[in-house]
Parts: structure tokens; C-alpha cells; sequence
């Protein structure tokens, strides 16, 4: 452990890092992974940031004009408002709980690597992620902003790198476990469309755990494997083929050092896993307390906690920002005879409410606070006088 950490303490956060999709090397190299330079991130970052957002706004528009346009607003709202208010805000609390507990598990992993953090800034950084993770398809940009941003408050970014590995890794074992669980609990046949939904997501997220295990412990075989599809992009005469098994050695290289903290801190990884599970569970439940807010009680918690468990995995693996259509129309084929015809587009609107829309406007909120903070130190006396 102590190798590791020596390793890893060897490795400082200069003026030019980037990101590329798996960063860490080997401890004995001193370059970084990053291939672009930081003003260049920050440029591309900020138009790709634009995009994302106008995409973004452009799908939500779409998304309930399609949903509501037939139907008497003022109706669905009146329903909402009828809502239990303290139901509401259980399942308010269990989101700030999901948040919460990410926030501690990534402190926890830190903390085995010898990097101190307070609770409440990885949870400012967790809010961070979860920011750009929606504005994001497939949300592939929360992860690397959410380093980008720590590496700039101080923390070692190979050790932040390692952290949010092993919660991506375990975020993918809760999810498939509880999922392939769930469809025998589920108190409803899904429906055609859900149930494809449901399959191909099965299949998306199953082979990115897949990949993901393979290439931490079968990195020979995962190396045979992108070696035949190089030498395949190589004959079509790709261009970015040698890009392609630059990423490939780089990516086994990250993988090889994920390896070595798993097989050096079992017992701290499978603690990390177990709390990812308690992170799941807690976000599935809050469908649970928008039935209840409408007074229902025909079903059970561990029948809702399935049904949620169906629509995640249903919609987590397509290339759409936050999910957005998507999720709003599974929701109402999913959960359209729990509710019933009079109370479903309320319910829907509320379960959105409370799981993403007004944590998208809290964590946008706290993105842009930031960014202000950073200005403000980057201009400080202190700051310059480091740079000179």
C-alpha cells in the first residue's frame, strides 16, 4: 500500500493537464495522460458544454410538448399540488441521501489512498458530476469535470482518478445485480416497448461491466481482443486507428494500477461496492414516496423499488442528455396502472421533480458558483505570485 501511495504522491497536477477518456499511466512515468493542453480543454469544454445544454433544453421542450400537449395542465398540476407534502420531501431527503452517500464512499477511497477531503466538498463535487452528467450523453461528461475540478482545489488527481474508478465499477455491479433482481419482483408485465428498452439496456450496461472487469483483471486477453479490432480499423484504413492503440495501451496501463489498489485493498473495495449498493437502493425508493404522496397503498416498497430498478437500466445506457423523453415516456408505460390515467402524468412530473430536474438547477447553481470561485482565486495575490 505504502508503494502505491508513494506512487501515486509522485505525481503532481501542473498547468497542462487534460483529459482523455482513461487518463492514469504507470507510476514510473512522469508525463501525464492528458493530450491536450488546459486552455484547450477549457475551450473545448465550454462549446461542448453550450451544445450539450441548447441539445438539452431542446429535448425537455420536445419531450413535454409531446407528453402534455393534448392534455389540461392546469388539471395535472391541481393533481400534483394535492400531493402529500411530507412525502415529498422524504423523497427529496433520499436524493440529497444518494448524493450524500457518493460523496462519502469517494472520501472513504480517497482517505485508503492518503488523500484527505471534507465531506461536504466531495459532496460539492458529487453535485458537480451529477451536473454535467446530465447535460451529457450517455453521461460521459460528469466523471473527467468532476476530476478536472478537484485536481484545481488540490487533489491528486491519479488518486482522484483511482477513487472514481472503483464507484464507477461499483456503480455498474449494483445496478446489473439489483436490475436482474428486480424483474422477479416486478408487480406488472412490462410492457413491449419497456421490456426492449429494458433488454438493450441490459445488454449496454452488461458489457461495459463487462469490458470494465476484463480489462482490470484479463488484461492479456482484453489486449488480444483491442489488438484484432486495431489490426481490423488499421486494414479499413481508419484514420484514427493509431489513436486508437495509443488509447488501447494507455487504457490497460490505467486498468493495471486499478488492479493493483483492488487486489491491495480488497477489503476497502468490496466495502466501497457495498456502499454503492446503499447509494442505489436509496435512489430506487423515491418512487415509493411519490405513491404514497398520492395516498396509494395497494403496493408494496419492494415492488416500486423493482419497478424503479427496471426503468434505470431501461434508460441509463442511450446516448441522450439526462435521459430526457426517454425516462418521461418509460415512466408513464411503466408505472401508467400504479398511478391510474388520472393521477400518472402528475406522478411522473413529481418522480422527475425530485430525481432530476431541481437537482439539475441546485447542481447548475453550485457549477457556476464555482467557476466564480476559481476566477476569484486564480486572480488572488497568493495564486500569482505562485505562477511567477
Amino acid at each position: 500500500m505504502a508503494e502505491l501511495v508513494d506512487a501515486l504522491d509522485s505525481k503532481s497536477c501542473d498547468s497542462n493537464i487534460v483529459w482523455v477518456q482513461v487518463p492514469l499511466r504507470p507510476p514510473n512515468l512522469q508525463q501525464f495522460w492528458w493530450n491536450m493542453k488546459e486552455k484547450e480543454l477549457k475551450k473545448q469544454g465550454i462549446k461542448s458544454l453550450v451544445m450539450s445544454i441548447s441539445l438539452f433544453l431542446l429535448l425537455f421542450l420536445l419531450t413535454f410538448w409531446l407528453i402534455f400537449k393534448d392534455q389540461d395542465m392546469g388539471a395535472i398540476l391541481d393533481v400534483a399540488n394535492d400531493a402529500n407534502i411530507l412525502w415529498i420531501f422524504a423523497g427529496l431527503l433520499l436524493m440529497v441521501g444518494y448524493f450524500l452517500v457518493q460523496a462519502w464512499n469517494v472520501k472513504s477511497i480517497l482517505g485508503s489512498l492518503g488523500q484527505k477531503i471534507s465531506l461536504l466538498k466531495m459532496f460539492k463535487f458529487t453535485l458537480i458530476e451529477f451536473f454535467f452528467c446530465a447535460m451529457t450523453p450517455s453521461a460521459t461528461g460528469g466523471q473527467p469535470l468532476e476530476i478536472y475540478y478537484m485536481s484545481k482545489e488540490g487533489i491528486s488527481v491519479p488518486k482522484a482518478t483511482m477513487a472514481i474508478f472503483v464507484q464507477l465499477c461499483g456503480y455498474q455491479i449494483a445496478v446489473m445485480t439489483l436490475g436482474i433482481i428486480s424483474v422477479l419482483f416486478l408487480p406488472v408485465k412490462l410492457p413491449p416497448a419497456v421490456f426492449m428498452f429494458f433488454t438493450i439496456g441490459l445488454l449496454i450496461n452488461g458489457v461495459a461491466l463487462l469490458v470494465l472487469l476484463s480489462c482490470v483483471f484479463l488484461p492479456k486477453i482484453t489486449q488480444i481482443v483491442g489488438n484484432a479490432f486495431i489490426k481490423f480499423a488499421h486494414k479499413l484504413h481508419l484514420k484514427k486507428a493509431d489513436k486508437m492503440e495509443e488509447k488501447l495501451n494507455d487504457s490497460l496501463a490505467q486498468y493495471a494500477e486499478n488492479a493493483t489498489y483492488i487486489k491491495r485493498h480488497k477489503k476497502e473495495f468490496l466495502k466501497a461496492v457495498g456502499r454503492v449498493f446503499a447509494q442505489v437502493a436509496v435512489y430506487y425508493l423515491v418512487p415509493f414516496c411519490v405513491y404514497k404522496a398520492f395516498g396509494f397503498s395497494e403496493h408494496n416498497i419492494f415492488e416500486l423499488f423493482a419497478m424503479q430498478s427496471v426503468l434505470f437500466i431501461a434508460t441509463a445506457g442511450f446516448p441522450i442528455p439526462g435521459a430526457v423523453g426517454l425516462s418521461e415516456s418509460v415512466f408513464l408505460s411503466l408505472y401508467g396502472t400504479i398511478f391510474g390515467l388520472d393521477i400518472i402524468n402528475s406522478a411522473m412530473l413529481l418522480h422527475r421533480g425530485i430525481t432530476f430536474y431541481g437537482f439539475v438547477i441546485i447542481s447548475m447553481l453550485i457549477v457556476l458558483a464555482n467557476i466564480v470561485f476559481l476566477k476569484i482565486h486564480e486572480r488572488s495575490p497568493e495564486k500569482k505570485a505562485e505562477k511567477e
